[in-house]
């Protein structure tokens, strides 16, 4: 019991020393990095960046909303066409064609429209339709390509003109170096950097993203094309 007595007040004194040494009284912790207080110390790169990201995104939701309103379209769409065309309601398809209001329907309108003419220059009118439908879709996609690309270099240009801040401050302060003068140049140099990064991953992603839909609606078209050109074929078959 004694033992344990003086082991308290051993640990009693410690404790009191440590809370009167100012070398020994533990340090506050810092508060945490505020997000936009960093990005601030970026510099003018960061409004570039921030502008950039803009742009993306906007594209990147506006695309999106063209791309979900051109892949809706009716099943049954080449039965009823077919139906209108063995019927020789000819006005019919094409009116129907044009309620769709889809890049393959304004394709078989096309086509429709083309019909009595050699099988070749049907084809033609509609691969000229299906060429303009793509790039309309693909409309804001070159802007978006370039931003994931040139984001991380504006960012690496950033990190120079950081570094470069960094070691002009430190040339004129002699020798009377100080850490906070280089602070502010190293926080250019790697805050840029960051931000150009994250900018250009997430324009690549909504980039590649945007071109896997297109490339699920360009399939559909030519799978309609193909229908439709053997629905013309049909009657010589026949013969």
């Amino acid at each position: 019991m004694n033992l344990l007595f003086i082991l308290a007040q051993a640990a009693s004194q410690v404790t009191d020393s440590i809370g009167t040494n100012p070398i020994l009284t533990p340090v506050k912790a810092e508060s945490e990095i505020n997000m936009l207080d960093m990005a601030m110390k970026g510099g003018w790169i960061m409004i570039v960046l921030a502008a950039l990201s803009v742009i993306c995104f906007y594209i990147f939701f506006e695309r999106v909303y063209v791309i979900r309103k051109a892949r809706k379209e009716d099943p049954r769409f080449m039965d009823r066409i077919k139906d209108y065309i063995s019927s020789g309601e000819i006005k019919s398809a094409i009116n129907y064609c044009q309620m769709t209001d889809t890049p393959a329907a304004r394709m078989i309108e096309k086509g429709i429209s083309r019909m009595g003419r050699p099988v070749q220059d049907v084809q033609a009118a509609i691969e000229n339709v299906g060429n303009l439908e793509v790039s309309a879709l693909e409309k804001g996609l070159p802007i978006m390509a370039t931003i994931a690309g040139g984001a991380p270099m504006i960012g690496f240009l950033g990190t120079v003109t950081g570094m470069v801040k960094a070691f002009w401050e430190m040339a004129n302060a002699g020798n009377n170096i100080d850490i906070t003068l280089l602070s502010g140049g190293i926080y250019e140099a790697m805050i840029t950097t960051v931000g150009g990064l994250i900018v250009g991953i997430i324009a690549m992603f909504a980039y590649n993203y945007l071109v896997t839909l297109i490339d699920g609606i360009v399939n559909k078209m030519e799978a309609k094309t193909i229908a439709f050109l053997d629905l013309l074929n049909e009657p010589e078959k026949e013969r």
